[in-house]
């Protein structure tokens, strides 16, 4: 039996959907079975309820094969420990009493650095937390996401990306459907053990001069890449609902960035995964803008 929480997430709901062309018992732990796709609630079992619960994780990790943990950052916060870790306890929780054999969790690059990176430096206490259980692990250390683009369609819309790092800045960028093919060969396979970091760089480094060029190209039309202040960010997300800590911690993690965190392993084919910008900006970002 394969668990999976966030099932409906741009992670989770490919991971799903990989997952149930395979013939492996699958169970997702969701808040709103209506969020997910009718094959999935036909094919998996359904647990209703939050994966910060140790009543609905009791449920959902009994006889449990495999975990795969991605605790998506609460925007209202007192801190990313509490986000993350705090969060976490009950899943570390669960995975000893229930013996889980192995489990696979969504992390970030960058973990030893010695730099503090707000959320990834979370997600590196997040990973410690789950090592400590003695499970078999793989932390999925991974970069920006390609996919986070998607939250500036309605700027894209007038031609513009905004962003807070400088414009030639290259850096890796990963979609997140690699990083649910990733999740799928280690859920399927039962024969790894050990506690290991798995980098991946995703498909390229690119910096937004780059990424509003190809932008350029996919969409037809001129896309200028528009230099934000990490202050002016926070306090347009902290008028959003975000807590005053988890906005300081976004900035802090982007700050980090700009200072390499996740510039520090070499590129290899083994850390390379498939999908280009150019590919995602075809098939999943212009639909979105059309």
């Amino acid at each position: 039996m394969i668990v999976i929480t966030a099932p409906t997430g741009r992670i989770g709901s490919k991971l799903v959907a990989t997952l149930l062309t395979r013939d492996e018992p699958v169970r997702l732990v969701v808040r709103d079975p209506a969020k997910l796709p009718a094959e999935a609630r036909e094919r998996a079992e359904v647990v209703v309820g939050s994966h910060r619960d140790p009543d609905v994780l009791d449920r959902a990790l009994d006889g449990a094969d495999a975990l795969f943990w991605l605790m998506p950052a609460d925007a209202t916060a007192s801190s990313p420990y509490e986000a993350y870790v705090t969060a976490s306890i009950p899943g570390a929780d669960a995975v000893v009493r229930h013996a889980v054999p192995r489990v696979v969790i969504v992390s970030a690059l960058g973990r030893g650095s010695r730099i503090y990176a707000g959320h990834v430096s979370a997600s590196h206490a997040m990973e410690d937390l789950f090592r400590s259980t003695g499970v078999h692990l793989r932390a999925l250390a991974l970069p920006t996401f390609m996919d986070n683009i998607l939250r500036q369609v309605a700027t894209l819309e007038n031609g513009v990306l905004p962003g807070t790092l400088p414009a030639d800045f290259k850096m890796p960028w990963i979609a997140t459907k690699d990083i649910a093919a990733l999740a799928a060969g280690y859920l399927l396979d039962h024969t790894w053990t050990g506690q290991q970091s798995v980098e991946s760089l995703g498909g390229e480094d690119l910096s937004y001069a780059d990424i509003t060029g190809i932008l350029g190209d996919v969409l037809g039309k001129p896309v200028r890449y528009e230099l934000a202040e990490r202050a002016a960010v926070q306090r347009f997300l902290t008028g959003r609902g975000v807590s005053e800590a988890m906005a300081r911690s976004m900035m802090d993690m982007d700050l980090a960035g700009e200072r390499g965190i996740n510039n520090a392993t070499p590129r290899t084919a083994g850390n390379t995964t498939p999908t280009t910008f150019r590919e995602f900006a075809e098939e999943t970002l212009k639909p979105a803008l059309t």
